[in-house]
């Protein structure tokens, strides 16, 4: 599985820390690659862009809060990027949602919280069936 992790400057340190310990999975970091401030929306753009071309299945994205790159990101067609926030969340993004951004707040979120969600979704399995329609109704919505 290729996953993409990008942040705005609110996420720079957590997304290194990701780094760092996901050393096993397939990370391709789309940026920020310092602590300068960027705007997130440039950042969600990026991420998007890959989900959507395929060259990566699933994202993380990480701003101050997780709000304002989660409301970006969600702008595009296709894209279902859940602000993750306890494992239950995770859990329910995969198997409910199939949500293929996942998103944190890198001002209020812990690194070892973060790597228990990440690790939870991770683990769940999407579930399809009644979930499916629901997806696909919001495939068509304009």
């Amino acid at each position: 599985m290729n996953i993409a992790i990008a942040a705005d400057h609110g996420g720079y340190d957590l997304k290194e820390a990701l780094k760092k310990h996901y050393t096993d999975l397939n990370l391709s970091d789309l940026g920020t690659y310092n602590s300068e401030s960027v705007d997130y929306p440039d950042v969600a753009q990026k991420m998007v862009h890959a989900i959507q071309n395929k060259t990566a299945d699933l994202g993380i994205l990480i701003c101050g809060t997780g709000v304002g790159i989660s409301i970006a990101a969600n702008r595009y067609k296709g894209i279902r990027a859940a602000l993750i926030y306890s494992k239950e969340v995770a859990r329910l993004a995969k198997e409910h949602n199939n949500a293929n951004i996942l998103v944190f707040g890198g001002r209020t979120m812990t690194v070892d919280d973060v790597i228990k969600y990440i690790d939870t979704f991770m683990q769940a399995v999407y579930e399809g069936g009644r979930h499916q329609r629901r997806l696909d109704k919001m495939d068509i919505m304009e």
